[in-house]
């Protein structure tokens, strides 16, 4: 079903003071001029750099796991570059939430809109394929500004935050879908209607299959081929890029995938990561490596995280 969102009075209990905080500083972030939230959202980055041991070790683990042929100096300098732009994710979300489309639209730049037309134009709804890319967040609220477009999301464990999620998002796209309700998503395809699907996070559930990533088997949700299958929707790949200098955002629109279903699922993830990776090389600096991709491996592999 489409989440829906309701304002409780338990949320202005002390528990939730420190969730309003982070509410009002996204706020403020976002009534900034565009060229300072940048330049705020590095230096955040760099700053989680020095504080999150952790999620760096991932990201250091998985650069050296995807890009081997690049030498140790040169990841570290794509790690950098890296945290910064996982800082400025943070202050997109905020961008995302509360800017005005009137503050959006110039900063946008869209290549192959023909083939988003083209696919609607055949009734049966369109997948839009994109990576976990760090802006992600804000590719939403953009692909939002061209066709009504329902977001498939995972639900947040702060009900305040996800309350905030849902009641902002509303205004933005045609609604949010659980990412776990396929009916949902069949649902509003039938209804030819753009659809997100960003499944290249890892997945260990009933329909997954190691698939190659980056030449490494990765644990990957098998749904989309069925989905296809069932609706008929054709499954559209999208750059979402965040230009340099502080240009904006360009989303690049392609082809649908071709030999899109097939009869093989575990064939089909692995055409998507495929598509998925070569949009990563593209931009790596700005893919979601903090993200443990590689955490569960095959039967007999040891971790790598």
């Amino acid at each position: 079903m489409i989440s829906t969102a309701h304002f409780t009075w338990r949320f202005l209990a002390p528990r939730y003071w420190p969730t309003w905080l982070v509410l009002g500083v996204m706020w403020s972030l976002a009534q900034l001029p565009f060229r300072l939230q940048m330049g705020l959202g590095r230096a955040l980055g760099r700053l989680m750099g020095r504080l999150g041991k952790r999620r760096t070790h991932v990201a250091r683990v998985n650069l050296s796991l995807c890009l081997p042929e690049l030498s140790e100096a040169e990841r570290e300098q794509l790690l950098h570059k890296h945290l910064e732009s996982v800082g400025m994710a943070l202050v997109e979300t905020a961008i995302s939430w509360w800017t005005p489309a009137q503050r959006l639209r110039p900063l946008l730049q869209v290549e192959g809109l023909e083939h988003l037309h083209t696919a609607l134009a055949q009734g049966r709804g369109v997948m839009i394929l994109i990576g976990h890319f760090t802006s992600i967040e804000l590719f939403s609220r953009l692909f939002a500004l061209l066709t009504p477009f329902y977001v498939s999301y995972r639900q947040n464990k702060n009900p305040l935050y996800e309350y905030m999620l849902i009641r902002t998002h509303r205004h933005h796209c045609a609604g949010l879908i659980p990412h776990t309700d396929l009916r949902t998503v069949l649902q509003v395809l039938k209804r030819n209607y753009a659809v997100l699907y960003a499944p290249d996070q890892n997945y260990a559930g009933k329909h997954s299959a190691f698939v190659p990533f980056f030449g490494m088997p990765a644990s990957s949700i098998t749904a989309g081929s069925r989905i296809a299958q069932i609706s008929g929707a054709p499954l559209i790949p999208v750059l979402a890029q965040r230009l340099p200098d502080n240009q904006g955002y360009r989303l690049t629109l392609q082809a649908p995938l071709d030999d899109f279903p097939s009869t093989d699922e575990v064939k089909d993830a692995a055409l998507i990561m495929h598509a998925v990776e070569v949009h990563v090389r593209q931009i790596p600096e700005q893919y979601l490596w903090v993200h443990r991709r590689f955490k569960t491996r095959p039967p007999g592999e040891k971790p790598v995280y």
